[in-house]
């Protein structure tokens, strides 16, 4: 498989796309902060990220009340809701499941630690466990579906080895057990977006296995959306693994959607020597990858200078 290795000449050809709509990203517990941003008139809406432990407090018991909440405030001010249904974490204080999950064997401790990073995995790749998250996407979509612009799965990057000490963690199983989640969502959620943000895949580093190409097949056959959560212009990392495949599949997807988030404001452009501008990520996002919309982090600087507000 041949490395995506792009030049800024080869960007400046490719052919001018419409800018991508601006949404606001913020976990749950800062949407309150965010208010202020949502009423500007260049922003279209807003991605809240919520736990799985926060919307299934317990078994079969669901609380949805935070996400009815952000979906009032967001539809009084005419912006659009986009949710980010976490079952992973990137910090070891907290796994983001259900205690129940944790608790009974059937899960097997429900999630798995990183290897190497901080944070933990929700054990997808085990079936029982997979089944309790199809039961509460099934119960987002009824209440939801058509009423949230969509819904987005978090990266697919795993720090995780197979062995006993990541409970039976299989690079195809994951594989197979995160596009059967995707395609479960696409079934339940019949009028809003369902994005998978496929940035990278264990054991298939510039698409080693083929799992990038499969999973860019699989979305377009299943009309799943796909995305990341950095934009990061010409990162070669990125370049070598979902980027070129965006950038290949450009028109072909129902929705892009990528994020700019915290760590990315202080990316350093490797075409210009220079921390990444508002415009570098734009462009590269919208005519590169072909995205759709941005999800941009509300410290980005050219959120905090400005004043375009809607009065409503």
């Amino acid at each position: 498989m041949r490395l995506f290795v792009l030049s800024a000449a080869l960007l400046l050809a490719s052919a001018a796309s419409a800018a991508p709509q601006n949404y606001l990203y913020v976990s749950a517990d800062d949407f309150e902060a965010a208010k202020p941003l949502l009423r500007r008139d260049d922003i279209s809406g807003i991605q809240v990220l919520f736990s799985w432990a926060a919307l299934e407090p317990e078994k079969d018991r669901y609380d949805f009340s935070e996400v009815e909440r952000d979906l009032a405030f967001a539809k009084k001010l005419h912006k659009q809701l986009f949710i980010q249904l976490q079952d992973r974490s990137f910090t070891d204080e907290w796994p983001p499941l259900p205690r129940y999950l944790r608790q009974e064997p059937a899960y097997d401790g429900g999630a798995a630690h990183k290897e190497e990073n901080p944070g933990w995995i929700a054990l997808q790749w085990v079936p029982a466990v997979r089944d309790r998250y199809r039961r509460l996407v099934k119960a987002l979509a009824i209440r939801f579906d058509g009423r949230i612009r969509g819904i987005n799965f978090p990266e697919t990057a795993a720090d995780l080895k197979a062995g006993t000490t990541s409970h039976g963690f299989d690079c195809d199983t994951y594989f197979a057990a995160e596009l059967d989640n995707a395609a479960y969502a696409r079934s339940v959620f019949r009028k809003s977006s369902v994005v998978l943000y496929a940035n990278f895949w264990p054991c298939d580093w510039a698409n080693k296995r083929g799992y990038m190409e499969r999973t860019f097949d699989f979305a377009v056959a299943h009309h799943i959306g796909l995305g990341g959560p950095d934009v990061l212009p010409f990162q070669k990392a990125q370049m070598n693994n979902s980027y070129g495949f965006l950038h290949r599949y450009k028109g072909k997807l129902d929705l892009v959607a990528v994020a700019v988030q915290e760590p990315d404001l202080d990316y350093v452009n490797p075409q210009t020597g220079k921390t990444a501008t508002r415009q570098d990520q734009q462009d590269f996002a919208g005519d590169y990858l072909g995205a759709d919309i941005i999800f941009w982090a509300p410290s980005a600087p050219w959120l905090q200078a400005g004043e375009r507000t809607n009065p409503d």
